[in-house]
């Protein structure tokens, strides 16, 4: 059951200001409130106190164009030849003057398909007359969650595409009222910045003086990553800890090595889509913790994952985890696209014993707000007297059901359902900035993906 969003009480609506007047601006919120509440007249509220959280989100064009499937390129706000040929078919489709640009026309309509796309979860908003959403910089949802906890920092960073007119600023401070403890606010305080990318790319120096000295930083890079980009590799040198989410790539497999080539630089990365497969991991691991099972491990030699079509990010890094973990070494990789998209991977383990990995994309009529869930995990062995077989998959109702069942002696059947633990990205963001620093089995499985798809030339 979902929890209804706390009610928010806004110290400040957005306001537009000078770059160089954003800390006096801030200061002067607090000032004006009354951080102690010592007139009696509203709560006491609590100043940013735990940490910065840098946003850079998608450019709007592209994020619009890709969850509508007209664009699968990156999302990095150049407008380029791709870029140009998916604004075509949305003019095409919706009778619109055809020019390969992005006109008002063109993102109002993407706009009100999006709103329709999302249905019930689309906000009621509006914005200079179009229908908002998720994306909006003045939508406090990203802070809801966060200030449930924590009250911190959240300097957003909006590319947009057009004429470069520099950078526009403003301030807000949002607090979510809580019931058990109404009589202190926990306040977030948002910082947003919206220009051209080579705009964002020039104020880039400036940015980290606006992070809070002696509290943890961290950078949560929406759009796909590249190690390349100037103002990223700015960000992730001063931050404790860069987060993407693989469920939203649109080149999965050429982003996950981008992410194994960041890792090697020595940037901390977190993946929210990781932290998807946390349940599965550990139901995993509870299926062998029996001591007659846990011997069985060595005789895995098939295994079998399906996930919802569109992004095989969850099942490569859950067969990247699986595969580090019981030290199988990538032979061959080969994927066949079509209704369903078939990956093959071959392994060798520790005894030289090949290892066959099957990943299937199923087409699903209901696709969820996470692109490539898992759907189920099968273990198994070629030797019928193994005690390896698991099986565990995702059921209506947010839960999780394992069984277990030994070979064609073995008698007994053990079976487990598990809550599964709630997917969106901003309740996994708020567990995230708990922590911070690297992740040594995300790293791990990492690497072995890259192993995998460099194995793809050689099959």
């Amino acid at each position: 059951m979902t929890s209804q969003a706390p009610t928010i009480f806004s110290l400040q609506a957005p306001k537009d200001i000078s770059l160089n007047e954003i800390e006096t601006e801030l200061n002067q919120i607090w000032q004006s409130y009354g951080i102690t509440g010592e007139d009696g007249a509203l709560p006491a509220a609590t100043r940013a106190t735990t940490f910065t959280l840098v946003v850079y989100e998608p450019e709007e064009t592209q994020y619009l164009l890709a969850s509508l499937g007209f664009y699968n390129g990156p999302i990095d706000g150049i407008l380029g030849p791709q870029t140009e040929v998916a604004l075509r078919q949305v003019q095409i489709k919706y009778a619109l003057p055809e020019t390969g640009t992005a006109t008002p026309e063109t993102i109002a309509k993407l706009r009100e398909e999006f709103a329709k796309r999302q249905g019930n979860s689309a906000t009621s908003e509006t914005t200079n007359g179009n229908a908002s959403y998720s994306y909006s910089s003045t939508s406090p949802r990203i802070a809801d969650e966060i200030a449930l906890r924590n009250p911190c920092r959240i300097i957003a960073l909006f590319p947009i595409v057009g004429e470069d007119e520099g950078v526009k600023a403003q301030v807000s401070a949002y607090c979510p009222i809580q019931k058990q403890s109404s009589s202190t606010l926990i306040c977030c305080e948002y910082i947003t910045l919206s220009g051209t990318p080579a705009a964002l790319e020039r104020i880039g120096g400036m940015i980290p003086a606006l992070l809070i000295g002696g509290l943890p930083k961290f950078l949560w890079w929406k759009a796909t990553p590249d190690p390349n980009n100037t103002l990223f590799k700015r960000l992730a040198a001063v931050c404790n800890n860069v987060i993407v989410d693989s469920c939203n790539f649109n080149e999965p497999e050429s982003d996950l090595r981008s992410l194994k080539e960041l890792v090697a630089t020595g940037v901390p990365l977190a993946d929210l889509n990781w932290r998807r497969l946390s349940a599965w991991q550990e139901l995993t691991a509870q299926a062998f913790d029996p001591p007659n099972r846990r011997a069985a491990l060595k005789d895995i030699d098939r295994v079998t994952i399906d996930y919802e079509k569109g992004n095989p990010a969850q099942a490569l890094l859950f067969l990247g985890w699986l595969a580090s973990r019981l030290e199988w070494l990538p032979v061959s990789y080969q994927k066949d696209s079509g209704d369903y998209d078939i990956t093959r991977i071959h392994f060798v383990n520790q005894d030289q014993k090949q290892v066959e990995a099957e990943l299937a994309g199923v087409p699903v009529a209901d696709v969820g707000d996470i692109v490539g869930d898992l759907i189920a995990l099968r273990l198994s062995s070629t030797n019928t007297q193994a005690n390896c077989g698991t099986v565990i998959c995702s059921e209506t109702g947010g839960c999780m059901r394992m069984e277990t069942h030994g070979g064609a002696q073995s008698a007994g059947l053990f079976q487990q359902v598990s809550s599964l633990s709630e997917q969106k990205a901003e309740a996994l963001l708020s567990q995230q900035v708990q922590r911070w620093g690297r992740e040594s089995l995300f790293e791990e499985s990492l690497a072995v993906i890259g192993q995998v798809l460099q194995s793809e030339a050689k099959s």
